[in-house]
């Protein structure tokens, strides 16, 4: 399939999705969300893909939504009809976290509002070292948009998310691996080499049908009791023992050989 606004490649069992606008530092439009969607719904029916990496072309992860839908509404005097959806849709990101292939953020540059929603809903975030991350949106008379609300305190605790939305204020990639906001930070220059280098760890020595299972658990226990927790985690174990991931993980151990993970 040919994008406009999005760049799509796979190797070493890797599929990079490159938002593509650097002249407007990928700022998020409609298009771009279809576009995205297709390439991770492509990425995740792909038998040869075992890791999705989602980055931003240019100095720019993504700048959040383009303005111009953003200045239709008030040059209109009210939400133009068919816009309300699809401001209401362009973020709705949480379809991520029911794919069974871990996605990781690489945020190469600005990550701010709507585009540091983003990077909240993939699995693992890196930052380059000049990344600068904001909610921004109550500085433009908005609110925590997209699920953020629900994302940020789970990952950075309850003080640090309402210090980053109350305030719209701008971190850097240091001050954001302090807070947990993201995983690492690496140098700009060798940036993408090393979020591949990660990448690559994950599709070649970790079992897909781990990952998957391991992502379901945990996003799952988000809502569940411990008790509900356990019980799921006792019936996913059961059948990870009769997988053939299992089998193999076992025999590349003893025989002191790199895996051949199927995923099944």
């Amino acid at each position: 399939m040919s994008y406009r606004e999005i760049l799509y490649d796979v190797s070493e069992r890797i599929a990079v999705i490159t938002l593509n606008r650097p002249d407007k530092l990928n700022a998020w439009t409609a298009q771009m969300g279809a576009e995205v969607r297709s390439a991770i719904e492509a990425a995740s029916g792909d038998g040869e893909v075992r890791v999705i990496v989602l980055t931003g072309a240019g100095k720019g992860f993504c700048a959040g939504a383009d303005m111009s839908l953003l200045a239709g509404v008030i040059d209109s005097g009210g939400v133009p009809e068919g816009s309300a959806q699809a401001i209401a849709h362009q973020g709705a990101f949480s379809y991520f976290t029911s794919l069974s292939k871990p996605v990781i953020g690489a945020i190469n540059g600005h990550a701010v509002g709507l585009g540091l929603v983003l990077a909240l809903y993939c699995d693992v975030r890196f930052a380059s070292a000049e990344a600068k991350l904001s909610t921004a949106f109550a500085r433009r008379g908005l609110i925590a948009e997209y699920g953020s609300a629900w994302m940020l305190p789970r990952l950075i605790g309850l003080p640090g998310a309402l210090d980053l939305l109350l305030s719209g204020r701008t971190v850097g990639a240091e001050e954001a691996l302090r807070l947990g906001l993201v995983n690492r930070v690496f140098p700009a220059d060798s940036f993408m080499a090393d979020v591949r280098a990660y990448a690559r760890e994950l599709a070649t020595l970790a079992s897909p049908r781990s990952m998957g299972a391991i992502k379901q658990l945990v996003y799952g226990a988000l809502s569940q009791t411990i008790e509900e927790a356990t019980r799921s985690a006792g019936r996913a174990m059961i059948e990870s023992l009769t997988s053939e991931d299992f089998k193999e993980g076992v025999a590349c151990f003893r025989e002191r050989r790199a895996p051949e993970f199927t995923g099944r």
